[in-house]
């Protein structure tokens, strides 16, 4: 026989109670987390926060007037600030072919200073509008071809005359007298200067932007080939007469000038490698070389080696063409070492104060 189950006591029934009002809970928590997901999955991807609106860049109209009639040439319109001068220039020339950009000269003011192209437009404006005045600065070249045209010519003339070509010197005196050992080491020395600036000039030199107006050029070759043509002829003449004081003359001469020489290259190469390292805040300071000592008493000791060229190939060959040749070269190096010395004391005034510019104490 089966017994009969007891009814159950209260506190059983407070038991049964909590569990099914512990499972309803978790139930409804389920359910109301379930719904919350569901909410979240039906409002799909959260929008992003709306990206800040950039300002509108402002472009600028440069007005290019001519310096002389203030006519408009043309207006070079949304030039952005970022725009340099030589951009400027760009446009203009494809307004204007028949002026490209190094033949074009702008001024900000009609007697001002020609502007650098590396100048930003934004620093020029005062206004949306930039009014500039136009210059032709004629047919230009680079100055590295300046150079190289410039030194190539006293280098091939001085060897023609040194050759002795018939149509320059008689053949059967050329035959007939010796030459004295300071022709060939004249010929020697003179090839070697210009063989060091043609050098320096491809390898050495970072010449400045911009070009040079080409009348410019013809004139420095003018210079620089007729001298070379005269002193090349004397010193080459059949009837040359040697130095008054014999081979010592010479030979201390000779040794001045190979030491200016090499002084000139190395300052050159000091000055290119403080221009390549971008240090431009001091002035050039004398390193272990000797011939770099000269920064100590002037600041343009390049001029100074190469005066001091110049006046000993004057004395190792005693001709009247060097002399005169060397006394324009030290009278031309001298105003552009001035020049030079100028800008070095706005720059580095309390290291250059007491320096000469080319020569101590007289320049």
């Amino acid at each position: 026989m089966h017994q009969r189950q007891k009814p159950s006591t209260p506190q059983h029934r407070r038991g049964l109670a909590a569990d099914g009002g512990a499972l309803s809970m978790l139930r409804n928590d389920s359910r109301s987390f379930f719904h919350f997901s569901q909410l979240v999955l039906s409002a799909g991807q959260i929008k992003p926060s709306p990206a800040l609106k950039h300002s509108k860049i402002t472009y600028f109209e440069v007005e290019i007037l001519d310096v002389q009639s203030k006519k408009q040439i043309c207006i070079v319109d949304k030039v952005p600030p970022a725009s340099t001068l030589l951009d400027v220039k760009h446009k203009f020339h494809k307004a204007c072919p028949q002026w490209y950009p190094s033949r074009v000269g702008l001024q900000l003011e009609r007697n001002g200073p020609f502007l650098k192209d590396s100048v930003s437009i934004q620093s020029l404006a005062v206004s949306s509008i930039i009014t500039l005045y136009f210059t032709d600065l004629g047919q230009q070249v680079g100055w590295t071809t300046f150079f190289l045209t410039e030194y190539t010519g006293p280098l091939l003339i001085y060897l023609l005359f040194y050759i002795r070509l018939s149509t320059i010197y008689d053949q059967a005196e050329s035959r007939k007298n010796f030459r004295h050992p300071v022709v060939h080491l004249a010929c020697f020395c003179h090839c070697l200067h210009y063989i060091r600036h043609l050098l320096e000039t491809l390898f050495v030199h970072k010449f400045s932007e911009g070009h040079t107006p080409l009348k410019n050029m013809i004139k420095g070759c003018a210079f620089y080939w007729g001298f070379t043509s005269w002193i090349a002829y004397y010193i080459n003449h059949p009837r040359y007469t040697p130095p008054s004081f014999g081979h010592r003359q010479v030979s201390y001469a000779a040794l001045a000038f190979l030491m200016c020489e090499a002084g000139n290259h190395f300052i050159n190469v000091a000055l290119a490698h403080q221009t390549n390292s971008g240090n431009k805040t001091c002035f050039p300071s004398p390193t272990y070389n000797p011939f770099t000592w000269l920064f100590l008493l002037v600041s343009c000791p390049n001029y100074t080696y190469e005066a001091g060229s110049w006046i000993s190939f004057t004395v190792m060959t005693q001709t009247l063409p060097v002399g005169i040749f060397a006394f324009l070269m030290v009278i031309q190096m001298s105003l552009w070492a001035q020049k030079k010395h100028k800008l070095y004391l706005k720059r580095f005034y309390p290291e250059v104060q007491r320096k000469a510019a080319m020569i101590p104490i007289i320049f």
